[in-house]
């Protein structure tokens, strides 16, 4: 009997499908060792040695492998592709002590790969299973000393992350980008002209022929002394100016690509996203998901050739190489589907394979070509613009739907004197720079280089589960109170933990390691002293941040001593001085608001903003406990015309609350 070991059932369960009775694919169920829970597991002394351990949860499936081994002819590690993969083969051949191994790879649970992996087998990549285990003891070292620190200068229970910080970063400076911004006032004129009934605007661009920026104007006075010089004139069209452009395919998704998209077009939180994914990937309908390459099999390639040319016919396909950006494993493909029968999947699976599958037949097809046109119309010393601009050809908008704004011009000719309908001038104000979502923070970390592209989504999740960062009712990170106060001691006390272009050079060390080029311990090495020493003179040099105990006229409901402000995770909160004999705490401030709304189960109640411990927003019934009615989204008072049930504020949308309305 040939023994199968792979991460997951669900993996073992597609792949038992291709191979004969000779095989038997069982799963680790993830890491079947990791470094404690209860020390720091690291030995210092002797050249950084982890001090591994079998956690409890793995003990009993650990012992089951174990007589499986045994019994076996042939073991085979066939864990994921990649850093993660390597090093959980890594820990299995450690703790199953396997002397005889083979180790094989594949990028897509299908029949074919399965069997071509079965027969080119290779032994463990230690590079790969050494880089990642590089990076799971900094992420200890920087855990394990730092968080202490900051239980002792700002708060009980905080905790630090390598690369987490550098994003809590990242949102609290935005944050302080927009307390800063000033807004500034700015005018237009517009010219709204009229031909064979259709109207269209034209833009002041010009003044004397010299363009003029968006705060050209600056006030009202200004837009008015322009109006005056536009009064009797005529609109003459200068010039036009006619071209086609050409909108090009994207190429097929990477995973921060799918990532962004993914919560761009179906609100898919970056978690979401990777656990969906992972899904479709072991039950072998696409790719290896965790990759940034771009590459594409010629096998696949030829595959959406005959798609797009059956379906939509020959001047719809172009076949595409995109070249992979960086220093992507050549080895991987990008994300696509592997066009196997799809048998079931549920709502959001479903939406999501068919955006892989459509952006990757669409990144084979041809360009969608735009009609344009360019307008000048000249009015004394004053220059206008119309921009025009119209769809010829859709291409690959024909597969992957894409915004696309049309406007029509009507057909105009040079020195044509036109019909003016109206001048428009309006005010305006500079707005602040935007909030970072999911899809644009995971763009700013890829374009730091900070993490890689399969750490994005535990390092938005971890950030607020810490309640470091919370969304706000447009789904924007917002840095919390406790956020912000961690933020300021790691920037000013340890400078090179937050710092982007040292986290982007501590990645780079790992992908050199990864490749053979560096030695895991030296990198360690480097970082752990530096960062040792300076920590232990922080602790002498840094006054502590928490608040200093702020004694209220508010009474504790048990005891009747007086209620202090005092600083914890979650914030400041009221907290009795009697402690620790009166446990009693509160929020600050009433958290629960109310919209004003009956409650829709027991129609006694009002429906009330109120806060979970960690700070998230949610909507519930006032007469709790005795009514449990609760939403995650803000209802607007507004009743379904279809069951009844509130209406919510989804995004920009407004929906039924009830998930079985149709």
């Amino acid at each position: 009997m040939k023994l199968v070991i792979v991460e997951s059932p669900t993996k073992a369960k597609t792949i038992e499908k291709f191979l004969g009775s000779d095989f038997k694919v069982l799963s680790s169920y993830g890491h079947i060792r990791d470094l404690p829970k209860g020390n720091f597991g690291i030995d210092i002394e002797k050249d950084f040695e982890p001090k591994y351990v079998v956690p409890t949860k793995a003990r009993k499936n650990l012992n089951l492998l174990k007589k499986e081994v045994e019994k076996a002819d042939e073991i085979i590690l066939a864990t994921d592709p990649d850093r993660e993969g390597e090093a959980i083969s890594w820990h299995l051949i450690k703790a199953l002590d396997l002397k005889e191994y083979k180790r094989v790879v594949f990028h897509e649970i299908t029949k074919t790969a399965i069997e071509n992996a079965i027969k080119n087998p290779s032994k463990l990549n230690e590079d790969l299973a050494d880089a990642q285990q590089a990076r799971r003891i900094l992420d200890r070292i920087v855990g394990y000393k730092l968080s202490p620190f900051l239980w002792n200068k700002v708060a009980k229970r905080l905790s630090a992350g390598r690369v987490q910080s550098v994003a809590v970063r990242l949102i609290c400076e935005k944050e302080e980008e927009i307390e800063k911004f000033n807004p500034e006032e700015y005018w237009t004129i517009s010219a709204i002209f009229k031909k064979n009934e259709i109207n269209f605007e034209s833009l002041l661009s010009k003044i004397n022929n010299k363009k003029i920026d968006k705060l050209f104007i600056k006030n009202k006075k200004e837009a008015e002394d322009i109006e005056r010089g536009l009064r009797d004139a005529k609109y003459i069209i200068e010039n036009i100016e006619k071209k086609e452009v050409n909108r090009h395919p994207q190429a097929p998704f990477t995973t921060s690509s799918l990532q962004q998209e993914a919560n761009k077009k179906l609100k898919l939180s970056a978690k979401m996203t990777m656990s969906l994914a992972q899904n479709l990937y072991e039950r072998g309908y696409i790719t290896y998901h965790r990759t940034d390459s771009l590459n594409i099999s010629n096998e696949a390639l030829n595959k959406a050739e005959e798609i797009i040319k059956e379906k939509f016919g020959d001047k719809y396909y172009k076949r595409r190489v995109f070249k992979t950006k960086g220093r992507a494993q050549e080895a991987h493909e990008a994300i696509r589907p592997t066009m196997q029968n799809i048998l079931k999947l549920d709502g959001r699976q479903e939406k999501l394979y068919n955006l892989i599958y459509k952006r990757f037949i669409a990144s084979q097809m041809s360009s969608a070509i735009f009609n344009s046109q360019k307008i000048e119309i000249n009015a004394n010393n004053y220059t206008f613009e119309a921009h025009g601009s119209t769809l010829k050809f859709d291409g690959f908008l024909k597969m992957y739907e894409a915004k696309i704004q049309e406007n029509e011009l009507p057909q105009l000719q040079e020195k044509e004197t036109l019909d003016l309908q109206e001048l428009k001038k309006e005010q305006h104000f500079t707005m602040p720079p935007s909030r970072f979502s999911e899809a644009s923070l995971i763009k700013k970390l890829e374009e730091y280089e900070i993490g890689r592209p399969s750490t994005y989504a535990t390092i938005i999740s971890t950030i607020q589960d810490r309640n470091y960062v919370e969304k706000n009712e447009d789904k924007k990170f917002v840095p919390t109170e406790v956020g912000k106060a961690v933020n300021d001691m790691l920037k000013n006390n340890f400078e090179n933990i937050v710092d982007y272009k040292f986290t982007a050079k501590m990645e780079k060390e790992l992908d050199d390691i990864s490749e053979g080029k560096d030695d895991w311990k030296k990198v360690v090495k480097n970082f752990y002293y530096p960062f040792n020493e300076n920590l232990e003179k922080k602790y002498d040099e840094v006054e502590k941040q928490k608040p200093k105990e702020e004694v209220t006229d508010k009474l504790c409901p048990k005891c009747q001593k007086p209620l202090a402000v005092k600083m914890g995770r979650f914030g400041k909160f009221l907290a009795c001085t009697g402690f620790p004999e009166c446990k009693h705490t509160e929020p600050l401030e009433n958290k629960n608001i109310s919209l004003n709304i009956i409650c829709p189960k027991c129609n006694i109640g009002e429906i009330m903003q109120k806060k979970t411990r960690k700070g998230k927003v949610f909507y519930a019934c006032s007469k709790w406990p005795d009514c449990d009615f609760a939403l995650w989204d803000k209802p607007n008072g507004e009743r379904c015309k279809i069951c009844g049930s509130l209406m919510v504020l989804k995004g920009k949308k407004i929906i039924c609350s009830n998930k079985q309305c149709s």
